[in-house]
């Protein structure tokens, strides 16, 4: 389960889609990290990803771990973004876990992620739905 602390410090990445692009080298870095794995470049500016890509890959989770119990089966894909960046996120908005393909467009809406019912605390992140 996310811990409101580290919520809060993902905040960026997580609530507004931001990632950080070297600007030694131009690399789109998702999540942010402190040095460039490409040219050790440790200056960096923001840049917002965009919402719409496809599914290069997904499973269902049929038993999922506490805060996720009413959400089952609970799909999650792995989401190649329109610039090439890649996320992980979960489907939403599929009533039938079987009707997901490979290749299937996507865009990303924020939603309610999940929830802590002992400390009443709600995560929100994005997650991705059939484009239209």
């Amino acid at each position: 389960m996310f811990s409101p602390a580290r919520a809060w410090r993902e905040s960026p990445q997580r609530y507004r889609l931001e990632a950080a692009q070297c600007s030694k080298c131009s690399k789109i870095l998702y999540p942010p990290r402190l040095i460039c794995p490409a040219c050790g470049g440790r200056e960096f500016s923001d840049v917002v990803l965009p919402r719409t890509g496809k599914v290069l890959t997904f499973t269902v989770v049929r038993v999922p771990p506490a805060g996720f119990t009413e959400q089952t089966p609970l799909p999650i894909a792995l989401v190649e973004l329109d610039n090439g960046i890649r996320v992980m996120v979960q489907i939403g908005d599929v009533a039938d876990p079987a009707s997901l393909r490979i290749g299937m467009p996507v865009r990303l809406e924020f939603r309610r992620v999940c929830w802590d019912g002992e400390a009443g605390v709600i995560f929100y992140g994005h997650k991705a739905v059939p484009a239209l």
